[in-house]
């Protein structure tokens, strides 16, 4: 027992470091070697072996830096031990100090490409070149970081649900992975939410199964639901990465809903000549269900009248088709009232109650006359005639009645293929039959006659009469009254059993159309007269005409049409050349007119707009132009006077601006012998002194302020010109050599402005120095 406890009291000692990555534990091989010595004895030399300590190396750090050491008990510290090292990434990644054992890292790692790595390690004595340690393997993990984000597997997400289904009902499970340690912290651990889509989802944090949250969805009023899932690593704690899906979940139809008819009322019309079979109408029943659910058979209700018609149901389109099953006869039976049923095929009863299932409308099926043939009272007639009887012998008399409600009269013949020698008549009012011609037994003794009967449809009066056409009248200027303008005629689409006859007239008036008049010939024609003479296009080039046209019929209708007279230059025959051009022309002459008008005031428009911007330039011309001169009329000049002050003062200067703003006049000698004075002071003044600068900062305050200044650049004259420079000053009063010698000082004597020799700073005398 003593030696069993000493050997678990020893494997603590040495392991539980290495996890905690603390002090240096020894290999497994070791380990071994000095448990086993340890369990026989404590008297046994224990041999020497590898040290060095867990080795962990965190991802994505490219830092070289040192990541832990490689150490023989054998080291005492002298150099004596060299390390070598070998295996993965072994002088690449991974680089070992020969001398102390401690292990490098060049680069960065990625555990989700390689999570760890396998190496080798020999300590060698550096004098026998003999291993002092064997070779020992080790390996190095690379620890992981949160760098990268979940994913969603297995997309699209797509699903379905039966609609109305209740609280709770798995819907489907959406699955995310991360490529992160699991072991590692909370890098992979993930967690699932809804984004979009509650209140009617949600879904299991843990595990990505999304289930239904709200009882009673109903597809009919919608139909798919967009459900967004996001997922985030860490366990949602900031800090981590998340990622989203979208899952299409659908609601799958159950029979929820029954068939209900539009209408209380479906009218249909069908003809008494319709066949059996023919469709006469559909209506259909509308159900919000759809395939299965949809489906429903009609029935007809009505005992008494079913028998006349049927109903299906077209598969395709749930539509009652209603069908004629009976001959129909307009003149015994009219209307059929009928009532119909619809009802599923399929019944739900989870939903709704079986009377639900079901719906009941009317339907009004109205039977159309049909103008039939007549009917004869026999088929066939059989009659014996002698061969001697005469011509007009009265043979036997067809009946036939029409069997419309009109009743209308019925006129009989005989078919001409029939009777070709024409041995028989027929009176088409009665349907008498006589002999037309001799007969003769030998020659034929049966005659086969075939006669029709048809019955007489009168027309009704509906239609106006109207010109039989486009007339296009004219008259000659040299016209003379009572001639022939145009002869005129109408037509009308009704058929009156005695012919068309039309009347013409003129629209009746208070006052006598003085130019034309209408005749009626009788004959279903007019004639357009003229009532008097002399027609000239100068004074009227065109003459309206109403002619009024009226028949016979009964109600009698009329129409009222308006002829266009043209006056025309006519030809000595009386032809207009120009009929049909002048219309034309009259166009054309008018869209001339139109567009002449409207190029007129397009240039009209354009000539003020050039008018208008040519005196606006004008005037802005005129205005530059005097102020132009008003600045050349003007005269700006600037004088500097300087007053001398004792020595022991430095010496102001005062700027005289515009010569209507000075308060007081100096004369000539006064500012001449000042100026004098101060050009003599002024050697001892250069631009750095505080008096010159302070001079110059008030004449620029003065011109800044002063209103009657304009707002343009002006030469200032200055007494000051500095000191100091290698070139010299750069006035042309230098040039100046005496008062009387230079043209230019006694010109300015005369006129303008004097002029002031700066000479004592060229060396001059004072009495060289001018003003």
């Amino acid at each position: 027992m003593d030696n069993c406890s000493l050997l678990h009291v020893l494997l603590m000692i040495f392991i539980m470091p290495g996890w905690l990555g603390g002090d240096p534990i020894i290999s497994r091989k070791q380990q071994e070697i000095r448990s086993s010595k340890a369990f026989r004895g404590s008297h046994l030399r224990v041999r020497r072996g590898w040290i060095w300590s867990q080795i962990f190396v965190e991802e994505e750090d490219p830092t070289p830096r040192k990541i832990g050491q490689l150490k023989s008990d054998y080291d005492t510290g002298d150099f004596t031990v060299k390390y070598i090292l070998s295996g993965e990434g072994a002088g690449d990644i991974f680089i070992i100090d020969e001398y102390t054992g401690d292990l490098h890292s060049l680069q960065s790692l990625d555990r989700e490409l390689k999570p760890f790595y396998i190496l080798q390690a020999q300590a060698i004595n550096r004098r026998s070149r003999q291993p002092v340690e064997p070779e020992s393997e080790f390996i190095i993990k690379v620890q992981d970081i949160n760098d990268n984000a979940p994913e969603f597997i297995n997309e699209p997400y797509i699903s379905s649900i039966p609609e109305m289904c209740p609280t709770g009902t798995t819907v489907i499970q959406v699955t995310a992975t991360d490529a992160d340690d699991p072991l590692f912290g909370n890098n992979a651990k993930l967690i699932y939410s809804i984004v979009l889509g509650e209140p009617y989802f949600s879904v299991e944090p843990k595990t990505g199964i999304i289930v239904t949250s709200w009882s009673d969805m109903d597809r009919e009023a919608r139909e798919v639901y967009l459900v967004v899932v996001q997922v985030k690593d860490m366990l949602g704690l900031n800090g981590g990465y998340s990622a989203t899906t979208t899952v299409t979940i659908s609601l799958m139809d159950v029979n929820d809903n029954g068939p209900t008819f539009q209408h209380n009322l479906y009218t249909f019309a069908i003809s008494e000549s319709a066949p059996v079979g023919t469709t006469v109408g559909r209506i259909m029943a509308d159900d919000s269900d759809v395939g299965l659910n949809a489906k429903m058979n009609y029935s007809l209700e009505d005992l008494e009248e079913s028998s006349t018609f049927t109903i299906q149901t077209d598969p395709d389109t749930q539509e009652g088709i209603v069908i004629l099953d009976q001959p129909l006869d307009f003149e015994s039976k009219r209307r059929f009232v009928i009532a119909v049923e619809a009802i599923n095929e399929n019944i739900d009863t989870r939903f709704l109650s079986a009377y639900e299932f079901q719906d009941r409308t009317t339907l009004k099926i109205t039977v159309t006359n049909v103008d039939e043939p007549p009917i004869f009272s026999e088929t066939p007639y059989n009659w014996k005639v002698l061969e001697s009887a005469q011509i007009g012998t009265q043979v036997g008399t067809i009946y036939a009645r029409d069997t419309d409600t009109t009743n209308n009269p019925v006129r009989y013949s005989i078919s001409k293929s029939s009777d070709t020698q024409q041995i028989f008549r027929i009176d088409p009012s009665n349907g008498t039959v006589y002999v037309a011609n001799r007969l003769d037994r030998e020659t034929a003794a049966w005659y086969n006659l075939t006669v029709n009967a048809r019955e007489i449809i009168l027309d009704v009066n509906d239609n106006v009469p109207t010109l039989s056409q486009d007339y296009q009248p004219y008259v000659c200027e040299d016209t003379q009254a009572g001639e022939l303008i145009e002869l005129i005629s109408a037509t009308d689409a009704d058929d009156p059993v005695d012919g068309h006859h039309f009347y013409f007239s003129m629209i009746p008036d208070k006052h006598i159309n003085p130019n034309f008049t209408i005749r009626d010939n009788q004959d279903n024609t007019a004639s357009i007269l003229a009532r008097r003479s002399t027609f000239t296009q100068h004074d009227r080039t065109h003459y309206y005409l109403p002619v009024v046209i009226r028949d016979s019929g009964s109600p009698s209708l009329s129409s009222t049409t308006t002829l266009t007279i043209r006056v025309c230059v006519c030809q000595p025959t009386g032809h207009c050349p120009s009929a049909g051009v002048e219309a034309q022309a009259l166009a054309l002459d008018l869209h001339m007119q139109i567009l002449l008008g409207l190029s007129v005031g397009l240039i009209t428009l354009a000539v003020l707009s050039m008018l208008i911007l040519t005196v606006r330039k004008y005037k802005t011309l005129r205005l530059e132009k005097m102020a132009t001169q008003e600045l050349e009329t003007e005269e700006f000049s600037e004088k500097i006077l300087s007053f001398t002050v004792p020595e022991t003062q430095p010496s102001q200067t005062v700027s005289l601006r515009h010569p209507h703003r000075r308060e007081h006049k100096l004369c000539r000698e006064q500012v001449t012998t000042s100026i004098r004075m101060s050009l003599r002071h002024s050697h001892l003044i250069g631009p750095e002194d505080g008096v010159f600068q302070q001079f110059i900062m008030d004449r620029l305050a003065e011109a800044d302020e002063d209103p009657c200044v304009p707002p343009f650049d002006c030469l200032h004259t200055y007494a000051f010109e500095g000191t100091g420079s290698v070139s010299g000053s750069l006035s042309s009063l230098g040039s100046l050599e005496s008062e009387t010698s230079d043209p230019c000082v006694s010109q300015t004597r005369d006129s303008g402005p004097q002029l002031l020799r700066l000479s004592p700073w060229l060396g001059a005398t004072d009495d060289d120095t001018l003003f």
